[in-house]
């Protein structure tokens, strides 16, 4: 697995350990999914003005939003002989992470590990739009964060 990593934010100092971690959730969803390690993944760390520049451009809402994500792999077998499958891009706020994660009482590590996992489930696919879902896709990103441990706590 690839992870082309873009950090446009000032607001929180990201270590290697860190980094680690987040690459160890996005390797537990593809495994979680049957899914080998030959794909790359864009993450950019963003300012809440930047996601919403984006979020406007992209979706047409003008506000600040947590995480983007913008899915390039549609599941169809390609044969590639020049790298990795690109699965798309996950854009987040740092800054709005981090106010979520005060607002939910866990740190900041755990709230972007959870982010950074949902994002992986939308590029591979799924949405929550109707409530069942939601339902499934919750359940998928609490498997894959309790299997790493971490937790809300």
């Amino acid at each position: 697995m690839e992870i082309i990593f873009d950090d446009r934010q000032d607001f929180a100092k990201l270590d290697q350990d860190f980094m680690d971690k987040i690459e160890a959730v996005m390797l537990e969803v593809l495994a979680y999914e049957d899914y080998d390690d030959d794909y790359e993944v864009s993450l950019s760390f963003v300012t809440n003005d930047e996601i919403r520049d984006i979020n406007r451009e992209y979706r047409n809402i003008d506000k600040v939003t947590d995480v983007l994500s913008f899915p390039m792999y549609d599941g169809q077998e390609v044969d590639v002989d020049f790298g990795q499958i690109s699965l798309g891009d996950i854009v987040i706020s740092i800054e709005r992470a981090s106010e979520q994660a005060k607002d939910f009482g866990h740190s900041l590590e755990r709230e972007i590990c959870f982010l950074v996992c949902h994002s992986m489930f939308h590029l591979l696919g799924y949405d929550h739009m109707e409530e069942n879902d939601a339902i499934d896709m919750h359940a998928r990103e609490e498997a894959v964060l309790g299997k790493l441990g971490i937790t809300r706590n």
